[in-house]
């Protein structure tokens, strides 16, 4: 990979999923780098090939989640950052994943506490024996490049030596941002620094941590010229509006905004994770008509329908069910691996009469219902048969294959999610929420 006059998408924590990170390509970047994921969490993941969004999945061997995603079209562009402390450690996640990436990047720059108390990031700066080891069993050892960011030292002879010692371990860009380890973005980026780093090394360097003035392309070109970089990574910027990468001049905000939620819905993405980057764009607007009913969203249909994307949204999710009675492999979602045996013949609990069924791929997250404040799927259920004077829910788990799952019965006709959960109470409220989906029950704030 060349790194020379590139324009980068940085690594930002949930921020830089792939929805982002392919709308960045579309405006103008050359390369994107993924959300730092941790070593240890990487190498507990499955690598799944997902029929129904044609992606590939690393996906959590413990909770089932989606820990990292990415597609055939950013594959040559798309750049893996590692948090690590360990070169073992590092190595078994690049070998892991180096057939799906592009290059490998070991966050040193991190300065977030639980990054420093785990001795990754920032904190690596100042174990020089360990920066060597991790960065050189990377490099001699993996087929893809690999690259480091950091912060800045006290003094730029310090940096100075710590870039040095960096480039001879053989990595083939250096990613500077210009603030030390306890400067934020409020404070002034020094430019210096990197226009110094820039002329004495021989490797690219990649300039970081411009964002403050950096409001449309030709801010980039100012900023590169203030580092005389070989390239410019931009993170805050791109975060508030990715079409700063545009040439020809950014664009309304409302237009990204429905361009990033089409590639959420193109790939299923969690609504949480969603809006939280929609809220991240909006900023200042968060109290407005529209950042109120953003808040108030529960469901990616939601989402879409305050952006007049909701018809979108539903024949998308009608493609993804065609392809998924094809396969019968994989959740959207998720990511999971389903059974090719219908479900209801595996559970032996109904006689498989599909008109009075509705099964649907559905993981239950707990902190997903928190966040939203809202009950838990099998009280809102409830409260819904009381009011209507209807038969109270129904439910029967059985445990297959050391997973949960479970459907639940109401007026006569049966709700059941077709993932497996490690919890029997998880199982049940996956049922319920399917059964909510299907009779299109409103959310209920806890509380009310």
């Amino acid at each position: 990979m060349d790194y020379r006059d590139k324009l980068i998408l940085a690594p930002m924590v949930r921020m830089g999923t792939l929805p982002l990170r392919l709308l960045s390509l579309d405006y103008g970047a050359d390369i994107v780098y993924g959300e730092e994921i941790i070593d240890w969490r990487m190498i507990n993941t499955t690598r799944v090939e997902n029929q129904i969004l044609d992606t590939i999945d690393y996906v959590s061997e413990t909770d089932g989640s989606v820990v990292f995603r990415t597609c055939s079209r950013e594959k040559d562009r798309i750049v893996f950052q590692i948090g690590t402390a360990d070169a073992k450690r590092a190595l078994e996640v690049a070998l892991k994943v180096e057939a799906d990436v592009a290059a490998i990047d070991v966050n040193m720059g991190c300065p977030k506490d639980f990054s420093i108390k785990g001795g990754m990031g920032a904190a690596l700066l100042r174990q020089p024996e360990k920066i060597q080891e991790i960065l050189a069993t990377l490099v001699q050892n993996v087929k893809i490049p690999v690259t480091c960011k950091i912060r800045i030292l006290d003094s730029l002879e310090e940096t100075l030596n710590l870039c040095k010692m960096i480039q001879n371990c053989g990595v083939s860009a250096l990613a500077v941002h210009g603030r030390r380890k306890e400067e934020r973005s409020h404070q002034n980026n020094h430019d210096d620094y990197i226009r110094a780093i820039s002329k004495e090394l021989k490797i690219p360097v990649i300039a970081n941590g411009g964002s403050n003035d950096i409001k449309c392309y030709e801010d980039i070109l100012s900023f590169k010229k203030r580092t005389n970089a070989a390239a410019i990574m931009i993170a805050r910027a791109a975060q508030w509006n990715c079409s700063v990468f545009r040439r020809q001049g950014s664009l309304p905000l409302e237009s990204v905004i429905k361009s990033y939620l089409k590639y959420v819905v193109d790939y299923d993405s969690l609504v949480g994770n969603a809006k939280y980057c929609i809220q991240s764009m909006l900023r200042d607007l968060q109290d407005s008509d529209v950042g109120k009913a953003l808040l108030d969203c529960q469901t990616l249909e939601s989402l879409c329908q305050i952006w007049s994307l909701d018809a979108y949204y539903r024949l998308k999710q009608e493609e993804f069910k065609c392809r998924l009675g094809k396969s019968g492999l994989y959740q959207p979602s998720r990511g999971i691996k389903l059974s090719e045996e219908p479900i209801y013949k595996r559970l032996k609990i109904v006689d498989g009469n599909e008109d009075s069924m509705k099964l649907a791929p559905v993981v239950f997250h707990r902190g997903e219902v928190k966040k939203a404040e809202t009950l838990l799927p099998k009280s809102i259920l409830y409260m819904w048969t009381q009011r209507k004077g209807l038969q109270q829910p129904l439910y029967q788990t059985k445990s297959i294959e050391k997973l949960f799952y479970s459907i639940v019965t109401v007026e006569g006709k049966i709700y059941g999610s077709s993932v497996g959960s490690k919890s029997k109470r998880y199982a049940e409220q996956a049922a319920a929420q399917v059964c909510i989906d299907a009779l299109d029950l409103a959310p209920v704030k806890s509380g009310s």
